[in-house]
């Protein structure tokens, strides 16, 4: 029997899920500040409501859902991206009633049968959000600033930002037009799902991945020449309000994203070091999905980042920039030498965890063994405590980062953990929310320990 993880998805182990975490934890952090909260939707839902809102001429639905049917016969979907959950949740449960402009944030795992590879699986992990309520283009302008934010605090520094706008219904019905002109004269070269798109939504042409078809979208006259006066004048406010912001951008004319309910502005960030087509997320205006699903006519904007993808690009800038991944300087790791000293860690580790993270050398290993061990697992700071510290009440303590070695007693230790550890989670870690009252009882326990 073969138990092994199935194809497409993966085991996320220590130290990775410590970077998941991170990562998490910094979009959590800037999302709150946007004064975004978190909306939690089941993992699946009933299959219509992925057919109706992403679209059936879709890769999506026609070629990467994961269906089922339950012992009711009933349709159901793992859910393959996280819009239109949470829409659905707004209109199942009136959220306008009570919030015009309504802000809400998910992550968790998303599901496409799709060709597993670097960066891509079939279960996947998502961070995004949706402002619900508003169709001003401050609204756009901001969502993606955040997400600029967000990957810059990720440590993701070469981003380039696609932007796009597929206009109104009226624009795009006059785009359609132009684009079955276009492809009709070369119809002949068309792949065989392309084929079937110009006749139905030739949008998703320009979605296409064959190099082919590729190729034949490469002089595609510009979606922005069909749009109304009313939605160029959106797309022209949400340009001059990203260059208020700093937020430098591509315009880009084949940009329309992989589902149908897009309206006006749509966007993508993109990493060179990933592949052209490969986008870190990605998001844009959906203004008739609300009414689509039941609720009244509400305009929205979303947007979403592939958490692998994040976390790969990451990984790669603090390479090229930095070489080794920093030490988390939040953390100790706790060495001894000795039987009394290892009793006596015992009880200093589980003080000193009222304050930080610490861990413990449980294995009585040789020292060199013990710093090798604290190195693998990114620890800031190693302290020693042997039998000739043991015997004066002091620790010896080395900064990981600088190399610096200090010889601390426990009361300046406790005074070391609070004013500079304590402190630097406060000030650079999104879990670094710890009462500053735990220096007073830190220094108590330490004060306490019979050594």
């Amino acid at each position: 029997m073969d138990y092994r993880v199935p194809r497409g998805t993966q085991d996320i182990l220590p130290p990775a899920s410590g970077r998941w975490q991170r990562a998490e934890g910094v979009a959590r952090e800037l999302l709150e500040r946007f004064g975004y909260s978190e909306i939690r939707t089941p993992v699946f839902e009933m299959k219509e409501l992925f057919l109706r809102t992403v679209g059936e001429e879709t890769d999506i639905v026609q070629k990467e859902m994961y269906t089922f049917s339950d012992r009711k016969g009933r349709q159901f979907a793992l859910r393959p991206e996280g819009t239109a959950p949470v829409i659905r949740s707004y209109v199942e449960n009136s959220l306008w009633k009570d919030h015009p402009l309504l802000k809400l944030f998910y992550m968790g795992p998303m599901f496409r049968y799709d060709r597993p590879q670097r960066g891509r699986y079939r279960q996947f992990h998502q961070i995004g959000a949706e402002a619900v309520g508003s169709l001003n283009p401050a609204v756009d302008a901001e969502v993606i600033s955040m997400v600029a934010m967000i990957l810059r605090a990720a440590g993701i520094e070469r981003v380039t930002v696609k932007l796009n706008s597929l206009g109104e219904a009226e624009s795009r019905e006059r785009y359609t037009r132009a684009l079955q002109s276009y492809f009709g004269a070369v119809r002949s070269r068309l792949c065989g799902d392309c084929d079937k798109r110009l006749e139905r939504n030739p949008l998703r042409v320009l979605d296409c991945k064959v190099p082919a078809c590729r190729e034949l979208a490469a002089d595609i006259p510009p979606m922005e020449d069909y749009l109304s006066t009313k939605s160029g004048e959106h797309y022209e406010q949400v340009q001059a309000r990203l260059k208020r912001l700093g937020v430098k951008f591509e315009k880009d004319k084949h940009l329309v994203r992989g589902l149908d309910y897009y309206t006006r502005t749509t966007f993508e960030f993109h990493h060179g070091e990933l592949g052209a087509s490969v986008a870190l997320g990605g998001g844009g205006r959906y203004d008739r999905l609300v009414r689509e699903i039941g609720g009244p006519d509400t305009p929205a904007i979303g947007f979403s980042l592939g958490t692998e993808r994040v976390l790969l690009a990451a990984e790669r800038d603090r390479r090229d920039a930095a070489g080794d991944a920093p030490c988390d300087r939040s953390m100790i790791y706790l060495a001894w030498i000795g039987e009394k000293a290892g009793e006596a860690a015992f009880l200093l580790a589980n003080a000193l965890r009222r304050a930080v993270r610490v861990e413990l050398e449980l294995e009585s290993r040789s020292i060199k063994a013990q710093f090798r061990q604290a190195g693998k697992l990114g620890a800031g700071y190693v302290i020693v405590l042997g039998e000739r510290e043991l015997a004066e009440g002091r620790v010896q303590l080395k900064d990981m980062t600088t190399g610096e070695q200090r010889d601390f007693s426990l009361s300046a230790l406790a005074d070391f953990i609070t004013k500079e550890m304590v402190g630097y989670r406060n000030d650079k870690s999104p879990h670094g929310r710890i009462d500053r009252n735990l220096g007073g009882q830190l220094d108590e326990a330490l004060a306490s320990l019979q050594f």
